[in-house]
């Protein structure tokens, strides 16, 4: 009996101490995990930088000569290399049959001034007769006088006629337009000429001045070029660096290209530089304002998009944006944006947007 009493005593103990015990709460609260990211404070700075481009160098005239009439070369005054001068003549065409009309031409104005002449005497005569009553009549006075007006009117057509004989006579001699150089001969002495869509006989180029094109890309054409001028050099002298100053855009741009042409002026009085040479163009470009300009880590490029990373209020967004000029150690960036934004330094496609973030302000360089 002792015994049974003594075994339900340490039950109940057992059963109680069961029933009153509670599991430990944890005295550490709950704490959300944010990664840190590095990120920088956004500014704008001048942008420069210099870039190379190709160029191409062409004469600042030039002229491909065509005879204006049918005829055989009967003297070639120049070759090529020959220094010309404005007016010098440089060929002589022979054309019997011009000479011929020309002469004919000539004869005919002198036939007709010639009765003219007599026709107005006349008419000036019966005119002054006619002013006493009776003595000339009213037809006879027409009739002097339209035979006057008829040949005035063939005499004025005589000298139209002999005019345009004697211009295109003119054009028997070849002369020069400009000052320069003949740089191509096609033909020899006794070369028949004046055909249609055949070569021309000379061309002739100053080269004293130099035009240098550059085809610049759409994304330059926004910006300045210091100095107005740029330095460039050819496969011919690559030690040598010549200048040459900015006068003129096209003002287009080329839909098949992408590019705007401009245009520079290079002295070349000794003729040093020739033209028909591409040369290796160095532009010194600037933009006129600020820009912002960010390291090249913080910018993501995908095949949908352009993008940066901002932080606002601990949480990220995505900025698309345009890249400009690509500097040593950064590019230029539009869009968006404001002085004092917070970016991320090594933005990637991995940090997604609407993300709480932890940041930490580190250099700008990666």
């Amino acid at each position: 009996m002792n015994k049974t009493i003594i075994q339900l005593t340490f039950f109940s103990s057992w059963l109680m101490a069961g029933c009153n015990h509670q599991p430990e709460k944890s005295s550490a609260a709950h704490t959300i995990h944010m990664d840190t990211v590095n990120v920088f404070s956004l500014t704008k700075s001048k942008v420069e930088k210099q870039t190379a481009l190709p160029g191409e160098l062409l004469p600042f005239e030039r002229v491909e000569i065509h005879p204006k009439i049918t005829g055989y070369i009967k003297q070639l005054k120049v070759d090529i290399g020959s220094l010309v001068k404005k007016g010098q003549i440089l060929a002589l065409i022979d054309a019997p049959e011009i000479q011929s009309k020309s002469g004919e031409a000539s004869g005919k104005l002198q036939s007709s001034k010639a009765k003219y002449e007599s026709s107005l005497d006349t008419y000036s005569r019966i005119l002054e007769a006619s002013k006493a009553k009776g003595v000339i009549s009213a037809s006879e006075l027409q009739r002097t006088r339209n035979q006057m007006l008829a040949d005035s009117a063939d005499y004025q057509a005589a000298k139209f006629a002999s005019s345009s004989s004697r211009q295109i006579g003119d054009y028997l001699a070849i002369t020069a337009p400009f000052n320069g150089i003949i740089t191509q001969r096609n033909v020899n002495e006794g070369t028949y000429v004046g055909i249609a869509n055949e070569k021309p006989i000379l061309v002739i180029e100053d080269n004293s001045k130099l035009r240098l094109r550059v085809a610049v890309p759409e994304a330059l054409t926004g910006v300045s070029l210091k100095e107005n001028k740029v330095r460039f050099s050819t496969k011919a002298s690559p030690n040598q660096v010549s200048e040459a100053m900015f006068v003129r855009k096209a003002g287009s741009i080329d839909a098949s290209t992408r590019t705007e042409v401009w245009e520079f002026e290079v002295k070349n009085e000794r003729g040093f530089i020739k033209p028909g040479a591409l040369a290796n163009v160095a532009l010194n470009i600037y933009r006129d304002q600020d820009s912002f300009t960010i390291p090249f880590s913080a910018i993501v490029t995908t095949l949908e998009r352009k993008f940066i990373i901002k932080v606002t209020k601990d949480s990220t967004r995505w900025i698309d944006v345009l890249q400009g000029l690509n500097l040593s150690d950064k590019t230029e960036v539009f869009g968006p944006l404001q002085v004092g934004d917070t970016l991320v330094i090594k933005a990637n496609e991995e940090l997604k947007a609407n993300q709480r973030v932890a940041i930490k302000f580190g250099k700008k360089d990666p």
